[in-house]
């Protein structure tokens, strides 16, 4: 027989056993789902009995523990956005300002977020709001985009169509339906992490520590605060959803109806989160590597973990088709890693023997599904068109040394006295997340709040978890006190201590805050907003900051030249010319780049031109003279050189060639106007 021959053989024979194998795979996996659901009430009465407890006893103490603890839950989380509520309403009076000093508090990309969900409203139908969104050219000069794609404005279509199917125009204005909803889901933020911390330690003790310790590091575990419609606000809270459900799904002996619900609210949550943030899929491909450690060192079921990855390219596949085919999802690396460890599925042999070839057979599999990652990357990158985003995170590679079973099989049922909390997958996976995460805060700082809401989860769980002490006491081999009864003991006691010495320290600092009279008022931004709707042509279009931008698109409508979007190539372009009027360049330079963008008007703002920042080289004109190449440094000293001052300064003064090209029209304390002239005179 020839080669080929041999080999198609060995082929079909190897397709035979795999399929074979995956069917007595599905059977097993049936048939112990019905014999747990079988054996499980029938252990528990031979319990029940031993301990001299009825079943209807025992029921009636499960119901109320699961009551009182989502009862805790829920007001958790409805307590956290009624705090909210109030402390927006102290910060800046909300409901005693007009509504474009309201408008005002919507800064940067917070602006435009909410200036198009203003236009969802205005629109004739909802319809016709989403044409004009996806074909909209009324935004920024010289340019169509499709805002929905663009800027992920998910969101905005879900709340507007809820405030007009519910028939809120009546009862609420749409602003505070807005921020309600964005408030609601942080309060779902919340009770996700109370149940997860719940689920993870078997008490609701450390739901209530969570939530505490998530309050009191807020300005950490949150951005609410700075942006409240940023699209992190928006998508974190389903993704507390997807940690608390995939915990779940993760534990052993879980009966088919819980594990069939897990799954779900897994798929949902999932999909959902990666439709709200168009960073999403970097934050699951975090997750997913801690679920492939997870999975490589034989901590938990294969079977659940590739459901997991199967939910990750379903997702992938269907936000591709619904997010007007997001080449980025495409390339991203959550998809190469999901399409890796499904083409090495197949070759996986026996790796979970404890023997030195399995251990040399994990080494290798790691390699595969790394060598095979990295090429699907690099060939989707090469062959799918896509514009990447230049400012992604970027990961240090983070070694995880994770110990084996040594060769023993691991229990089905691990128990309290066993004190061997590192057999529970559930654990082990947070443990593994939380230090991805933790990596990711240290590699850039801004990211902490991604990582600190499941430090505080994790820490709640270690002082409430009875297994954990128990674990800590086989550690230290303590047998002087009955170490069960002690760890039943410490896993209430410390949680109780901790908790009130929490409530004495912080409860009064927090009620002070609320408390506090605060005054935000910007009469100079005010006056701006006012002058450009009274007084500039409904045509015209404004060059600027982008932050700035988005507020006068908010405010006034007027047309802009950039924006704070930072997700394409030609607006991250536009964003560098146009803040040129910060650098040293000429008159003319200047007026070339803004005519390039159709601008009718500039807009200088004080508090850039003359920046004192902490640290100098920071700063916007400082980054710009170092682009320029107007600043040398030198053994630690600068030097500048440039034959123009600076734009912002030069435009001020009112004399040639600055005048000829540019007419002050308005100014106040912090902001100067100038019309940009069609009609040169170049007198010297």
């Amino acid at each position: 027989m020839s080669l080929c021959g041999l080999c198609g053989l060995f082929c079909c024979n190897n397709l035979r056993k795999m399929s074979s194998g995956a069917a007595d795979l599905r059977q097993r996996r049936k048939q112990n789902c019905t014999e747990s659901d079988k054996m499980a009430p029938e252990e528990r009465n031979k319990e029940n009995s031993k301990l001299g407890r009825s079943p209807k006893y025992l029921l009636i103490q499960r119901f109320a523990k699961l009551f009182f603890g989502c009862l805790a839950a829920v007001t958790s989380g409805m307590m956290y956005a009624v705090y909210l509520s109030t402390y927006h309403e102290r910060k800046f009076w909300f409901s005693s300002r007009q509504e474009l000093e309201r408008e005002i508090t919507f800064q940067g990309d917070s602006a435009i977020y909410y200036s198009f969900y203003k236009e969802l409203l205005k629109a004739p139908s909802f319809e016709r709001g989403v044409y004009e969104l996806t074909h909209n050219n009324k935004t920024i000069s010289l340019k169509t985009i499709n805002a929905v794609q663009q800027m992920t404005l998910y969101p905005e279509l879900i709340a507007s169509v809820l405030y007009q199917a519910s028939g809120s125009e009546e009862v609420i204005e749409p602003v505070y339906f807005y921020i309600g909803i964005v408030f609601g889901l942080q309060g779902i933020y919340v009770t996700a992490l109370f149940v997860t911390s719940w689920v993870m330690s078997g008490t609701w003790l450390a739901g209530m520590l969570t939530v505490a310790w998530f309050i009191i590091n807020r300005t950490d575990t949150t951005r609410i605060d700075y942006s409240i419609p940023s699209r992190e606000n928006w998508a974190l809270p389903y993704f507390a959803c997807q940690v608390a459900a995939l915990t779940g799904y993760l534990k052993k002996n879980l009966s088919c109806s819980a594990e069939k619900f897990c799954y779900l609210l897994v798929s949902a949550s999932t999909y959902t989160f990666m439709m709200m943030w168009e960073y999403s899929h970097y934050l699951l491909f975090v997750q997913a590597v801690s679920l492939f450690l997870l999975d490589s060192f034989a901590l938990a079921q294969t079977e659940k973990v590739h459901e997991v990855y199967k939910i990750y390219l379903f997702s992938l596949l269907l936000g591709y088709l619904l997010q007007f085919e997001n080449s980025a999802l495409l390339v991203s690396p959550l998809l190469s890693l999901v399409a890796a460890l499904m083409l090495s599925k197949c070759l996986q042999m026996n790796m979970k023997k404890g023997t030195f070839l399995s251990r040399l057979l994990k080494i290798m599999y790691i390699y595969l599904v790394l060598t095979i990652t990295l090429t699907l990357n690099f060939l989707l990158k090469m062959f799918v068109p896509h514009k990447e985003n230049e400012h992604l995170l970027k990961f240090l590679e983070v070694k995880l040394g994770l110990n084996t079973t040594n060769g023993e099989p691991l229990k089905e049922t691990v128990k309290l006295e066993d004190g061997r909390i590192g057999e529970r997958p559930e654990i082990v996976y947070h443990v593994i997340h939380t230090i991805l995460l933790g990596s990711l805060a240290m590699c850039l700082e801004g990211m902490k709040y991604l990582w600190t809401p499941y430090v505080c989860m994790l820490a709640a769980f270690g002082v409430c978890s009875p297994e954990l002490w128990m674990t800590l006491f086989k550690w230290l081999r303590l047998k002087a006190v009955h170490p069960i009864l002690l760890a039943l003991i410490l896993s209430m006691a410390v949680p109780t201590i901790i908790g009130f010495s929490l409530w004495k320290e912080f409860f009064p600092r927090i009620m002070s805050e609320l408390s506090e009279i605060q005054e935000f008022y910007d009469p100079d931004t005010v006056e701006l907003m006012t002058w450009i709707k009274r007084q500039a042509p409904v045509a015209a279009v404004f060059a600027g900051s982008p932050q700035l931008m988005g507020v006068i698109k908010l405010c006034t409508g007027w047309m802009v030249s950039s924006l704070p979007i930072y997700n394409d190539d030609d607006l991250l372009k536009r964003n560098e010319n146009i803040y040129q009027i910060y650098s040293k360049r000429s008159a003319e330079d200047i007026y070339k780049i803004l005519t390039s963008y159709k601008a009718n008007f500039l807009i200088i703002e004080d508090s850039i031109c003359n920046e004192v920042g902490p640290v100098r080289g920071c700063r916007v004109k400082d980054l710009l003279d170092i682009a320029n190449g107007h600043v040398v440094c030198e053994e630690g000293d600068s030097y500048a050189y440039s034959k123009y001052g600076r734009f912002c300064h030069e435009i001020k003064m009112n004399y040639s060639p600055y005048v000829n090209y540019f007419t002050r029209v308005y100014w106040n304390r912090s902001y100067f106007v100038y019309r940009i002239n069609t009609v040169i005179s170049f007198q010297s």
